[in-house]
């Protein structure tokens, strides 16, 4: 769907009623999302109205629908879970309901429903406003309403925002609530790696996701975990003996802990059920290892949204205002979602059928199938799990006479560790030679080079700071030394993973290139930084980690 230019200051919502609910699920992020919504709403001089405890309060009416103020969402940015309540609603299922509900509606003057939720909350309201001409018909047969009302209030806007933890929604790369699910999952594997470490034992932490196993892909990916179960993509068959040579392996390598993340709706090939028990109990008879299991639950939903949950429901909510101003009688109802960085607005049922599309496929087993529809970016992160944490045997390797110098310039940023071991894995997967710098390049012109392997980057990725060392310094100084240990190493492309230091060392060794041939190789720069300043990159590695310790500190401040 096109995205029209917008233009604040010429949208006008005089004479307007904007209704606002959660439903389903709560997520964090919720909050933020309302909040926006109300403000933006009242910012364009329309009213705006809390529709409490979800359908159920749109269909009981009274004090469920109340218009609400500026200040009435005051504070709320940081508070988890949804602050004017969500219920799942038999009633609006029925016509009666949804009857009784237009009724409601109709006595506020709303006309406009901002709907925060799950797949089937979206699919509700879309079906409440394909009935709502039959539904004033019907209030004005039975002497509800008046026919003048009726023709006031003769069609309903409906702009949907998806809040689910689970990120299960096709055609968002992200739902409200997802990353702060995650930022729950990490705080407990980063708990239970001291007390896995000290015992050496091996954890199978049970995440949720009953249809959709991306918390547990990502969080998978996060903390470099040894094996993870989603329904998306089930195991190979034999998976039992597959999985305990890896465990074996890893424990001979003096890895002290392992790390097993299931999705809650965990399958086989058959669709038969992955349990946490069931893996547990192979672990423990098959190779003998003290093994516990932790289940998440709850946990998942509760605490404090995280920066970017807050942002993106900031920005979805002010979207959705915009898509409701501008809708028409004959404009589909629409979801605003998240695409490359970019709140956009789609067909609802689209993505919804859609969304339904991908468990249909895992029904059928059409496991392939079901990863596609999934998404890229979902697709990106199995791919990427699967690379980085399966080694390859020696003879399986390309044959490459290609080395790769590793280093990190700048300021220390979260995160650059795990770069650092993705490039180190994905080099030697490719059968290259990769080298690690120490001291960026002030250690390249002193020669702090060696060669790095695949267990030497283990457990870099929860690790914060540099593990490799990194500073400020420029290259242009020591040209000559990083010329000759480029030669001496026969390096033949560099990788600088960095902030803004980095960009500029990589421009000054680009510059020249025309003095040293040993310049003359590719040169690929990773942005890191907490000030998020490296041009041509919307984020950059560590900003997030950053912002989260702000917002953090901030809540501390406030209580």
């Amino acid at each position: 769907m096109a995205q029209p230019q917008k233009f604040f200051e010429n949208l006008s919502g005089a004479g307007k009623a904007i209704g606002v609910l959660t439903s389903g699920g709560d997520a964090q992020g919720m909050n933020a999302a309302v909040r926006a919504v109300v403000r933006m709403g009242i910012y364009v001089e329309a009213k705006v109205y809390f529709v409490h405890e979800g359908y159920q309060g749109m269909v009981d009416g009274g004090d469920n629908i109340i218009e609400v103020s500026w200040e009435s969402v005051s504070s709320i940015l940081q508070v988890g879970g949804t602050v004017i309540g969500s219920a799942r609603c038999k009633a609006f299922r029925s016509r009666e309901g949804r009857l009784q509900a237009a009724y409601n509606l109709i006595q506020k003057g709303i006309t406009n429903l901002c709907v925060i939720g799950g797949d089937g909350s979206l699919t509700g309201a879309n079906l409440f406003r394909e009935e709502w001409s039959g539904l004033l018909e019907e209030l004005v047969k039975n002497g509800k309403i008046a026919p003048a009302a009726a023709k006031e209030h003769s069609h309903l806007n409906i702009v949907g925002m998806v809040g689910s933890i689970d990120n299960d929604f096709c055609g968002t790369d992200m739902t409200i609530g997802t990353d702060s699910a995650l930022h729950r999952i990490i705080e407990v594997v980063d708990a239970i790696m001291t007390t896995a470490q000290s015992h050496q034992r091996t954890f199978v932490l049970e995440v949720m996701g009953r249809h959709c196993g991306y918390l547990a892909l990502v969080s998978a990916l996060a903390c470099g975990a040894d094996w993870v179960f989603i329904p998306e993509s089930p195991p190979e068959e034999d998976w039992e003996n597959n999985m305990c040579v890896k465990l074996s392996e890893n424990r001979a390598r003096k890895k002290r802990l392992n790390i097993i993340i299931v999705s809650e709706g965990a399958i086989d090939r058959q669709n038969n059920p992955i349990t946490s028990e069931k893996i547990k109990d192979l672990v423990v008879s098959r190779l003998g290892f003290d093994t516990r299991v932790t289940i998440l639950g709850h946990v998942q939903r509760g605490g404090t949204p995280s920066a970017f949950d807050r942002i993106l429901a900031s920005r979805m909510g002010v979207e959705c205002v915009l898509a409701l101003l501008e809708a028409t009688a004959e404009t589909p109802a629409c979801v605003v979602s998240l695409c490359g960085n970019q709140a956009v607005r789609l067909p609802l049922m689209e993505c919804v059928q859609m969304t339904q599309e991908v468990q249909k496929a895992m029904d059928e087993r059409r496991f392939e199938d079901a990863v596609r529809l999934r998404g890229r970016s979902f697709e990106n992160n199995l791919n990427t799990y699967k690379l980085l944490s399966h080694k390859k045997n020696i003879s399986e390797l390309p044959k490459s006479n290609f080395n790769v110098a590793v280093l990190n310039v700048g300021a220390p940023a979260a995160g650059m560790n795990g770069a650092v071991r993705s490039a180190v894995r994905v080099g030697i997967t490719e059968g290259h030679k990769m080298f690690a710098v120490n001291d960026g390049f002030e250690g390249f012109a002193k020669g702090q080079i060696k060669e790095i392997r695949w267990g030497d980057v283990g457990g870099w990725t929860g690790q914060g700071g540099s593990i490799l060392g990194t500073k400020r310094t420029l290259p242009a100084k020591y040209f000559d030394q990083i010329a000759e240990q480029i030669r001496a190493n026969s390096i033949n492309a560099l990788l600088v993973i960095g902030g803004f230091e980095a960009y500029l060392g990589l421009m000054e060794l680009t510059v020249a290139r025309g003095k040293y041939d040993e310049f003359c190789i590719p040169m690929v720069m990773v942005p890191a930084t907490v000030s998020n300043n490296v041009p041509g990159s919307d984020f950059s590695i560590g900003a997030d980690t950053a912002l989260n310790t702000i917002t953090d500190v901030s809540l501390m401040r406030l209580i």
